[in-house]
Parts: structure tokens; sequence; C-alpha cells
């Protein structure tokens, strides 16, 4: 490999000394094998230029890494697979809903529930053990949008004046304990600053180090359909409209599959790879 340093550019813009560590970590997590980790980092070397942009390397990567493994080519992919759940959130909803399910809570999304000023419309509520959360959910089509102080402070509200209600109320059998917001992008400092002192739990891609949604996805083997590299944008996009949202999903929905025409021949291909993801589990660190 050759020494020569190169700058890339960020989704913010930024310039910084391009990284094979960084690039290797992010293979590694696909659950590719280190040959093929070698060698798509030695081709990609080889393409590099200043000023090259880090979406230019996710997509050589991808294509590189699809060639050599689909199952991992699916999971390098697991980032931007969630932005293409869009455009409405709905999705996202039900993924983290489907997430709470798998850590033992009982869930339900999209729930009206009335607070002591006004009536809310909650993301997801979750109920374990004699206790109630409710989560919002902030979810973002671009990787640049980020959720500031503002976030907090409005859910931090919203939950407070749903508390008091419910609590007051003798007929509910749990405690309304903690408000949650679960966001595909990042926080900023401030927003985690404010929420960490007002008790409300803050989830993001990799916030908590080793609990954010990346990791809770892989950990569960709970991947949306958008990861399948075998499905067309169009099928994904019109499976997402019948409620098909995760690849678990799919695979008790051939019957949606072939109202898609797709031949017998592709529609195994899309269930096979759609197995290997439920059943592929990455081990968490």
């Amino acid at each position: 490999m050759k020494n020569t340093p190169f700058y890339v550019k960020k989704y913010s813009g930024e310039l910084e000394l391009f990284s094979s560590d960084k690039l290797r970590k992010s293979l590694e997590r696909s659950g590719a094998d280190a040959i093929i980790i070698d060698s798509i980092i030695e081709t990609i070397y080889q393409e590099l230029y200043d000023g090259v942009t880090t979406k230019e390397i996710y997509k050589k990567a991808f294509r590189l890494l699809k060639k050599a493994n689909r199952i991992s080519a699916s999971k390098y992919s697991l980032k931007r697979a969630i932005f293409d759940l869009g455009p409405t959130g709905y999705p996202f909803e039900q993924l983290v809903g489907a997430l709470l399910k798998e850590k033992g809570y009982k869930t339900q999304v999209g729930v009206l529930v009335a607070g002591e000023c006004v009536t809310h419309e909650i993301d997801v509520l979750a109920e374990k053990e004699g206790n109630t959360f409710t989560i919002e959910c902030k979810f973002h089509t671009n990787a640049k949008t980020v959720s500031n102080i503002k976030v907090p402070l409005y859910i931090n509200s919203r939950f407070k004046d749903v508390q008091k209600k419910w609590n007051a109320n003798p007929n509910k059998t749990s405690f309304l304990k903690q408000g949650w917001i679960v966001t595909n992008t990042r926080f900023t400092e401030d927003a985690l600053k404010y929420g960490k002192s007002a008790g409300l739990v803050l989830i993001s891609w990799n916030y908590p180090i080793n609990n954010g949604i990346s990791k809770n996805i892989d950990k569960y083997g709970l991947y949306p359909i958008t990861t399948l590299t075998s499905l067309t944008k169009r099928g994904k996009t019109l499976l997402i409209e019948k409620d098909i949202i995760l690849t678990q999903d799919i695979l008790t929905s051939r019957d949606e599959l072939e109202k898609l025409h797709i031949s017998a021949t592709k529609i195994n291909k899309i269930l096979s790879e759609a197995k290997q993801l439920c059943d592929t589990k990455l081990t968490l660190n």
C-alpha cells in the first residue's frame, strides 16, 4: 500500500486525513473476513485522491463488498438503509418498537395519550415490569441533520404533561417512569447534557457507546428491508407502503413479493438473503 497521505471530505464538509484503520473498522462491523477487507482497502487506496468524499469511499467499498459477500454488504449499508426508510418516520418507529420487543418490552406504535393540558401522540409506548416509557423517534433522511437542545427541551415538557395525568389516574396499572428520545443520526453535546440532567434516555446511531441503534440492530438481527441488495429500490418502497419493514417480515410475505411480478428465482434469492441476515448476528464488544 502506498504511503501518500490523502485528505477526505466528511459529510460536514470538514477535511481529515484518510484513515485505513477507520475504513477497516467499518468493514469489520459488516462481518467480512480479513482477506476480503485487506483486498478492498488496497483497491480503494489505489483510487484515492485529495478531497475524495466519504460518500464516494463508501460507494466504492460497498460495490467491492457486494461482489465478495452480499450479506456483509447488506450489513455495511445499514446506516444508509435506515435513511432509505423515509421519507416519513413511521417505518423507523416500527423498527424502534421491534427492537424494544426483543428487549422484553410490550410495545405500541403511534398512540394517543392524554396529558394534563393536551393530548399527545406518542411514537412508541413501551411497558416492562410495571413501568411504562414514552419513546419519541426523531428520524432524519439527511446524515447532516442533528437533534439539538430544543429537541429534549420540547420532549421533556410533553413527557411531564403526560406523566402528571397518567400517574394520577388510579385506573392505570403501570407507572409512567421515563421519557426516551431515539434518533438515527446524533445529538449535539448540549442536547446530551440536558437530556442527562432531565433524566431522559437519549439513543442515537452510536450513542450510548456499544448500545446505540446500530449495535442493537446487529445484536438482534433486526435489519430493515432496505439493506437487501437483491431487492430493487422500487420493490423496497412498495413493500414499506404495505408495512413490511424488517427482513424478518419479508420471510412470511412471499405473496407480496409475487404481487411485484418478481420471478420465482429472484424471490428465492431475496428470501435467502433476508434469512441469512436474520440468522447472522454480530457479537457486541
